[in-house]
């Protein structure tokens, strides 16, 4: 068993920046890949960001890629979601996500473990 809390959100003025926290708990944080993924009222729940066990690799969606960093923590049991550049768009609830396995994947169904989310309002 893996639980998983997300932290960060809050509202933030368009092109303003925010960091994201998925703390771990329970069985080794090393064992899974990492994911981040975001969902809209009334919309499917979107991959954004995935790292692999060790950090060595990262996959962005094309809609964050180049704003948004994905990096984790070993040590401290924490994968991060840096967001730069943030716009109206990127308005929804972010989860954090556990994958025993050694990739990346972008399927929803292939995550083992969820966070409950945390709110990123984008406004002026």
């Amino acid at each position: 068993q893996v639980q998983l809390v997300e932290s960060g959100g809050g509202l933030v003025q368009p092109g303003g920046s925010l960091r994201l926290s998925c703390a771990a708990s329970g069985r080794t944080f090393g064992d899974y890949a990492m994911g981040w993924f975001r969902q809209v009222p009334g919309k499917e729940r979107e991959f954004v960001a995935g790292v692999t066990r060790t950090g060595g690799r990262t996959s962005y969606a094309d809609s964050v890629k180049g704003r948004f960093t994905i990096s984790r923590d070993n040590a401290k049991n924490t994968v991060y979601l840096q967001m730069n550049s943030l716009k109206p768009e990127d308005t929804a609830v972010y989860y954090c996500a556990a994958d025993l396995s050694s990739a990346i994947s972008r399927r929803i169904y292939e995550y083992d473990y969820w966070g409950q989310g945390t709110h990123v309002t984008v406004s002026s």
